[in-house]
């Protein structure tokens, strides 16, 4: 690479350095960040982590110095050797499955592998009988086979009982046929599948005598396991590149009759017996979706800490950089502000900080309810059965309480946690100015890699139709008496209770009458639809908007009331200084007033609050919250602990030498520059020369 003349590496930027600009933020602030660092995180997770991110700037293979420079081919070959060297360590050092998901979240980027590891595998163990653990888990769990999980397909995503691909069962020979009978069916989006997978869990409608039972996941060999090659009438290969996650073969795949054993049809939740060929369908059939289940568990759960990614970087860098000079400034502050200082920026960036702890704690709440329901289905699943169930694998009875609560939960959360991470990136990206724009500020690659977020597993606006579904159902229960005992029947109880002598909630005065605040809006929205939906007899397309809107407020009073319960567990107070616990709840507040202020029309028209109230928190306590959490800013990202290499961003840095980081990179890491022009059009020459080093050495 070319190195900068002596003269321009000894220039600095002017006036305040930014390291001198972020020591002074930090001076500002008494929160004690390794305290809360530690509550959050546990001290045994940094430490980890600290280890293992010793062990990857170690490897010259994991060198992101020409991330932000490759093309997506180049990009896609540094991502398998790094996949395979991930492999290699984690073998090497015996790593747990946390430890290997930790050493993923410092690199950062998706590879190869990783639907292997996050779908086949957990499929496999969820879905897969001691049998199949056998023949297909173990070969899978040492790599000796690598997979992936095929349900979307080029004409279905969200209608899972909409898919085309079929499996048919021969009784003669005790075999499925896999077949793909229209284009539609072709498999697409599938992570690991375009090059890297020899096997697919497949989805596929499961047809015996001629009767279609609905999707059922199986086991498929696709590529020969010594060529690779795709195995006959298996059409196999990559959907090109994307708007992002370009380091990921997403891939598509077609069958043309393709026969698999008896064995491969996953069958813990159902199954064929082989000599009678009678089905026997789960006890409960929502349990052959655990895996989306699980995976929304925690999108919710890293929701917070994606979106604190761009909240650091830009909350940092807006410390740094200065702009204009404040029009009220004291004679004696002379030089331009720190833009971090206009509370336009303040309003945009301060409240996705507040919405970092709020998903934080809310995911932590989701994890402990999924892994409490996973329990009780194992120990109750012969108690399960559900004959009225309808098809589908989002339709859910509400009697079926074990299972309803968390899916209308995972459901809900997942839409709104995913959704404000990923439009909160762009406002992190937007508050940065113009060097927002740049792959070297860390945030556009992030949220390009972030953004099928929202889309897969679920789309996020097709979600909140299952969770209107169950809320409704749980509305029908109330009215009829025989609810059952959850939070969500009990908020609704409530409601129905007063809703005669009103709500009067002080929610500029009390935490708790905020929360109680947002369950009456919700309570609200859900009798509104069903009176719509049952009384008025208004077709369920007429109402999707209404229902999109009572799932949004459905989330947003469970992550204000998982963050107001997690302030007031005696274990936050007990392990942190009271200064900490504090400011937690002014980012509560924040957090809970800004959502109000900007849904205030609901909050109005449910009478949970006044207009009065709803003008003081715009005008008066939630830019009061903004000056009081201002001076704790920097600390408050400083305490997710994000390392400079994982950020990889020049206007993250945590020394504040924005300036000099970014020039380095253009000048000196830029292949580009390596080359010379031939500018003249009446030439055949393009370059003149070429210097770029092959960089393959390196992987």
């Amino acid at each position: 690479m070319p190195s900068n003349p002596d003269w321009v590496k000894a220039l600095k930027p002017s006036g305040p350095q930014g390291s001198e600009l972020l020591a002074q933020e930090r001076a500002k602030s008494n929160l004690n960040i390794d305290q809360l660092s530690d509550f959050m995180f546990t001290r045994e997770i940094l430490e980890r982590n600290e280890r293992i991110l010793k062990i990857l700037l170690a490897e010259p293979v994991f060198d992101k110095s020409q991330n932000y420079f490759r093309g997506r081919t180049e990009r896609i070959e540094a991502s398998l050797a790094r996949g395979k060297r991930l492999q290699q360590l984690s073998v090497k050092h015996k790593w747990t499955k946390e430890e290997f998901q930790a050493a993923n979240e410092l690199i950062s980027e998706p590879t190869p592998y990783g639907l292997h590891a996050s779908m086949f595998l957990v499929t496999l163990r969820e879905q897969g009988t001691p049998e199949q653990h056998k023949l297909f888990l173990e070969r899978a769990e040492a790599y000796k086979i690598i997979g992936c999980y095929a349900q979307t397909e080029l004409g279905h995503g969200s209608n899972v009982r909409g898919l085309e691909t079929t499996a048919t069962w021969n009784p003669e020979d005790k075999t499925f046929t896999l077949n793909s009978p229209y284009l539609t069916a072709s498999k697409w989006w599938i992570g690991s599948l375009g090059k890297a997978a020899n096997h697919a869990v497949v989805m596929a409608q499961l047809y015996i005598g001629g009767k279609n039972y609905g999707p059922h996941p199986f086991v498929a060999q696709i590529r020969d396991l010594k060529t690779h090659e795709p195995l006959p009438n298996v059409h196999v290969g990559d959907i090109g590149p994307k708007f992002g996650y370009n380091t990921m073969d997403n891939g598509f795949l077609l069958f043309k009759n393709v026969k698999i054993p008896h064995i491969n049809m996953l069958a813990r939740f159902s199954r064929i017996d082989p000599q009678t060929n009678k089905y026997f369908r789960p006890s409960n059939p929502s349990l052959i979706y655990g895996t989306l289940t699980y995976i929304r568990s925690t999108i919710v759960l890293q929701a917070g800490s994606v979106l604190a990614r761009g909240v650091t970087i830009a909350t940092r860098y807006c410390a740094v950089r200065r702009q204009f000079q404040d029009r009220d400034a004291p004679a004696n502050e002379i030089g331009e502000n720190q833009v971090l200082n206009y509370t336009m920026v303040q309003i945009r960036l301060l409240p996705l900080l507040a919405a970092t702890y709020a998903l934080h704690f809310t995911g932590r709440g989701m994890i402990n309810l999924y892994q409490e329901n996973q329990k009780r289905m194992n120990d109750n699943a012969g108690k399960l059965a559900d004959s009225k169930r309808a098809p589908g694998p989002e339709e859910l009875n509400p009697g079926t309480d074990l299972l309803a609560d968390l899916h209308a939960t995972s459901c809900a959360l997942k839409a709104l946690g995913s959704t404000t991470a990923a439009e909160g990136l762009e406002v992190c990206r937007r508050a940065c100015g113009g060097h927002g724009y740049s792959s070297f500020s860390g945030i556009g690659s992030w949220y390009a890699d972030y953004l099928p977020t929202v889309t897969w597993e679920g789309d996020n606006y097709m979600l909140t139709q299952q969770v209107s579904r169950y809320l409704l159902k749980s509305a029908r229960s109330v009215l009829k008496g025989n609810a059952p005992d959850n939070d969500t029947s009990r908020i609704l109880k409530e409601f129905m209770g007063r809703r005669d002598i009103g709500a009067a909630f002080d929610v500029i005065g009390s935490d708790t009458d905020l929360v109680a605040a947002f369950a009456w809006r919700v309570s609200f929205l859900t009798f509104e639809a069903l009176r719509h939906r049952d009384e008025d007899k208004q077709s369920w397309n007429s109402l999707l908007v209404d229902f999109w809107r009572l799932s949004t407020a459905h989330a947003q009073y469970m992550v204000v009331k998982n963050f107001h319960d997690a302030l007031n567990d005696p274990n936050t107070t007990r392990q942190l200084e009271a200064d900490t616990v504090a400011l937690l709840h002014k980012l509560f507040r924040l957090y809970a007033l800004n959502t109000l202020e900007r849904e205030a029309s609901e909050f109005y028209s449910s009478s949970a609050v006044t207009v009065r109230q709803i003008t003081l928190a715009r005008t008066k306590t939630v830019m009061k919250l903004l000056e009081e959490i201002r001076p704790h800013a920097v600390r408050l990202v400083d305490a997710w602990k994000f390392p400079d290499w994982q950020l990889d961003s020049s206007l993250g840095r945590y020394d504040g030498k924005v300036y000099e980081d970014m020039f380095y990179r253009a000048s000196e890491l830029n292949p580009l520059n390596n080359i010379v022009f031939d500018p003249y059009p009446d030439s055949k020459v393009l370059f003149r020369k070429d210097e770029r080093p092959d960089l393959r050495s390196k992987l």
